[in-house]
């Protein structure tokens, strides 16, 4: 590996880009997100940085129940993230579709369906400290040969 290399290693290794999409919620994980970029919680304190194109993004956190109109979308926007990447499913609704769920409903989870999940996030809503720790737990299998050759 390059010095180059080893160098944008070392400096991506110490940030994190998440990109967030919200697939039919009620928006109480949403806040529970915003909330962990408030001074309370200060995410950017971690190296964590919130985008909004996912072409910047190494992590994607997924709110809601899976409606049908995400079904192309969502692949889509999955796609467009760079390799390495990781999905996280933040609150019930993407694991199991939680009261949105419910006979005739138009509702299809869990999102692990449709996407590679790497960790799942349960609560209603979850609690920031628990998203934090789930974005966090996964930067080494985001960052372990980041861009490098394999070798």
């Amino acid at each position: 590996m390059s010095r180059l290399q080893d160098l944008k290693n070392t400096v991506r290794s110490r940030s994190i880009h998440v990109c967030y999409v919200n697939v039919g919620s009620c928006n109480g994980c949403d806040i529970e997100i915003l909330a962990c970029l408030a001074p309370r919680y200060d995410i950017e304190q971690y190296g964590i940085y919130v985008h909004n194109n996912p072409r910047e993004a190494d992590v994607l956190l997924i709110t809601g129940a899976f409606s049908p109109q995400w079904e192309d979308k969502l692949m889509d926007l999955w796609e467009k993230i760079p390799e390495p990447k990781v999905a996280i499913a933040i609150g019930n609704c993407p694991i199991s579709g939680c009261v949105f769920n419910r006979e005739g409903s138009y509702v299809d989870p869990p999102v692990r369906k449709h996407i590679p999940i790497a960790a799942e996030v349960p609560g209603c809503p979850p609690r920031p400290t628990e998203i934090l720790q789930a974005v966090l737990s996964l930067a080494p299998v985001v960052f372990k040969d980041y861009e490098g050759d394999g070798k």
